[in-house]
């Protein structure tokens, strides 16, 4: 299926800002499943500088510099990605066991050295006893790796309520878990430290999924949002990708933007600016599946 995505940001300040520096995840990566077709970046005002590199996760980042005093910006981007079906779980109950995995990362081995950064606690994903009991419901003795990384993915769906105005960017970890309520982002990073607890790599990925309006309604624009979930490594079959906020197997409707240790590795957009007191936000994203013919 290929897509096309639009995602407008609008910072309006109090006061006008002198200067602006930002750091953008907005361009999509290169994945077996996912094959970028077109991207364009658009600043209002014009960046005076404006450069693009990988990071260390191997994210495209685009670096803005703006110099004209303003009191508006807005940074819009749109792209168009090609995005394959996924494997299915029917084979996934023949991946080694969790405890296996665990004691081959523990291993320390240069044959998964990429896993190893995945494997700690990081400021907003920190590893705990009660995450590691948490997960311990759906990670029984030798199960299947991905087997229990379905089941964990079923049992936040089924014990958190999604509810917008229970949490912010801010909202320590240990927070969400007591309150049984919160966001994409709480989900995933409630996911990634539960399986951290248990000494398993788990990584944030960053992006959009494609959501349908309801019967006989037309879809709307500007009316989805960014999304997150997360993605298991097994050393069998690389790594895959669960949604504990849809309760699914990440399969052909998910867009991949960037993946790192937790949401402060690929934040949409993050900068600092000079003047401007107190600012306001809007951001509105529009994906849109389009028909084409694979060759």
């Amino acid at each position: 299926m290929r897509y096309q995505v639009e995602h407008r940001t609008i910072y309006s300040y109090d006061i006008p800002v002198i200067q602006s520096q930002q750091l953008l995840h907005m361009m999509p990566r290169e994945t077996p499943y996912q094959q970028s077709v077109s991207y364009t970046l658009v600043c209002e005002p014009q960046p005076a500088e404006q450069s693009r590199r990988l990071d260390f996760f191997g994210n495209h980042n685009d670096y803005v510099t703006l110099l004209t005093p303003h009191q508006s910006l807005q940074v819009t981007s749109r792209f168009q990605v090609d995005v394959l079906p996924r494997p299915t779980m029917m084979a996934f109950t023949q991946s080694p066991s969790w405890e296996q995995v665990q004691a081959t990362l523990q291993s320390q081995s240069s044959q998964h050295i990429e896993a190893m950064r995945y494997l700690y606690s990081t400021v907003k994903v920190k590893g705990s006893e009660a995450l590691a009991d948490f997960a311990r419901h759906s990670f029984t003795a030798q199960r299947p790796l991905l087997e229990a990384a379905m089941a964990l993915t079923q049992q936040i769906y089924q014990e958190f309520e999604f509810d917008p105005q229970a949490t912010d960017v801010a909202t320590p970890l240990d927070e969400v878990l007591k309150g049984k309520r919160g966001v994409c982002q709480d989900f995933a990073h409630l996911m990634i430290g539960a399986m951290r607890s248990l000494g398993l790599a788990c990584r944030y990925v960053s992006g959009y999924i494609l959501t349908h309006p309801p019967a006989g309604q037309p879809r709307l624009v500007g009316a989805d949002a960014s999304h997150a979930w997360v993605s298991v490594y097994c050393p069998v079959y690389g790594w895959v990708d669960f949604d504990p906020t849809n309760n699914c197997l990440v399969q052909h409707e998910h867009i991949t933007v960037a993946w790192g240790r937790d949401f402060g590795d690929v934040s949409p957009m993050r900068g600092v600016v000079l003047g401007g007191g107190q600012q306001q936000l809007d951001v509105s994203v529009t994906v849109t599946p389009l028909e084409y013919a694979l060759t």
